[in-house]
């Protein structure tokens, strides 16, 4: 499984965010510090308060701001074009912002936005044939 902590602002507009993307919740591991986003089965996202997150490394260690520089680029891969240009319509409307404009190279289609806090998502599709 993969487990992406990530520090939030606001707990509850994260929230908000990605279960408008579709994601659901686990609430076992939520409080009003953190909420544990369900991407699928092997992909967890723990959106912690920056409070909550300066707990979880060395005393003394700032925690970054992704509006001020990009550290890491999330990509989830999708089963067609349109459920990539879905997603980021949904992102979107939900309070993301674009990032980068959508890249086809005819086999891998992609586009991207960053969520309410500047941490930054690719969404993209793979040709099947073209994996083989």
């Amino acid at each position: 499984m993969v487990f992406l902590n990530l520090p939030v602002a606001d707990v509850a507009a994260g929230r908000a965010f990605y279960t408008a993307l579709g994601f659901t919740v686990d609430e076992q591991f939520s409080d009003e510090e953190s909420v544990s986003v369900v991407v699928s089965d092997t992909i967890r996202l723990q959106l912690l308060s920056r409070g909550k997150m300066a707990g979880f490394v060395p005393e003394g260690t700032r925690i970054a701001d992704p509006r001020q520089g990009t550290a890491a680029l999330y990509a989830l891969s999708c089963d067609s074009r349109e459920e990539v240009d879905a997603m980021v319509e949904r992102a979107l409307g939900a309070g993301g912002d674009k990032w980068m404009p959508p890249q086809d190279h005819g086999f891998l289609y992609g586009s991207s936005f960053t969520d309410p806090d500047g941490h930054v998502w690719e969404v993209v599709w793979m040709d099947p044939a073209y994996a083989q």
